[in-house]
């Protein structure tokens, strides 16, 4: 029986199922089962960052340059430590049921959760030159950040971005910026380009050449002409994994810097919509693995507080004006039996 088939047969409802099991979903869960709730992550097992398992994840304080796979493994532990649960499958679909959520996956599972956690991600949407694809996260990359250090000093390419050019040439001197199809360079671009002395390649690149050891070694151009580079610099578009959460009525909108979509939420990652959050990629396509490690943090002290107050109102609810117990009762024995001595100290300094 699978873990799936047990959570079924026991018709548990969960505080809270985080769909998502990367840095912020695991960081929510994390949180989340600290404090008591009950939480489960289903996860697809395909996160955006494997390509780089060679490469690292960095800026992660304590943890800078940990294997991706490896950091996913041990927030899976901790998770599990405090009695979270985490399985794997792909979810389908979120249907509101009655006061709570039906969470179904593709293989036709189906949980209850009071709350919802997105952290599905995003989708690199890649430029369409043959053979890039297939270099992604080696020599073919496009986070200064999370690259940058260990392409220093290199020959790099940069892919039809003014700003990636500028980033990547605080890393290296032999910087290439190749027109492709982007944006014309306006003359303002043209002369900070040319101070920094980078080079600057008109033509669309129709292809990339690698040496006989399989490394990167130059980027084709239409014309026939193959300019020499060791890395390439890409801009993907960047496309928020939400599909799953239609019919919700949630919000996707275009980043501001225009560099793709996401989920639209406010600073604790709601997103309007009742008993539902995101966090990371999925409502924010930049934010690096610290980021999002964070927003999931955030989010999740957000639905512990939603759910603090829900629980509180339901309680006062259940006991109810009319019981002999209520808080309202109680007050009127009291004005009643102690009268005009229900209040105050006076009455103790009388008797002294």
């Amino acid at each position: 029986m699978s873990d799936f088939d047990v959570m079924q047969a026991g018709e548990q409802t969960w505080d809270v199922v985080v769909v998502g099991g990367g840095a912020a979903g695991l960081s929510a869960a994390l949180t989340l089962a600290r404090v008591r709730r009950s939480v489960l992550v289903i996860d697809a097992g395909e996160p955006r960052n494997a390509p780089a398992v060679g490469v690292g994840v960095h800026g992660i304080l304590g943890h800078d340059g940990i294997s991706p796979l490896e950091l996913l493994r041990l927030g899976r532990e901790e998770v599990l430590s405090y009695g979270g649960r985490v399985v794997a499958g792909r979810v389908a679909q979120i249907r509101r049921d009655g006061a709570a959520f039906s969470v179904v996956t593709e293989g036709g599972q189906r949980v209850r959760a009071r709350r919802v956690l997105a952290t599905t991600g995003l989708v690199d949407e890649l430029p369409d030159v043959p053979g890039l694809a297939e270099r992604w996260g080696r020599d073919v990359v496009h986070c200064v950040y999370c690259h940058g250090w260990e392409i220093r000093d290199r020959t790099i390419g940069v892919l039809g971005s003014f700003h990636q050019a500028l980033l990547f040439r605080q890393m290296s001197k032999h910087v290439t910026l190749f027109r492709h199809t982007g944006a014309e360079v306006t003359d303002e671009q043209w002369e900070q380009l040319a101070a920094l002395g980078v080079a600057v390649v008109d033509g669309e690149v129709t292809g990339l050449e690698a040496d006989g050891e399989d490394r990167l070694a130059g980027v084709r151009l239409a014309s026939g002409v193959v300019v020499p580079v060791q890395e390439l610099v890409v801009a993907p578009r960047f496309v928020a994994r939400a599909g799953f959460l239609d019919g919700l009525g949630l919000t996707v909108r275009e980043h501001p810097m225009g560099v793709g979509e996401q989920l639209e939420v406010d600073g604790s990652g709601f997103t309007g919509v009742p008993g539902v959050w995101a966090a990371g990629n999925v409502s924010d396509v930049l934010a690096g693995v610290p980021a999002a490690t964070a927003a999931g943090v955030t989010a999740a002290a957000a639905i512990h507080m939603d759910l603090l107050t829900a629980d509180a109102t339901a309680a006062a609810s259940r006991v109810g004006d009319g019981n002999a117990f209520s808080g309202r009762m109680e007050a009127e024995v009291s004005r009643r039996v102690l009268g005009a001595r229900a209040h105050g100290l006076k009455p103790f300094f009388d008797a002294g």
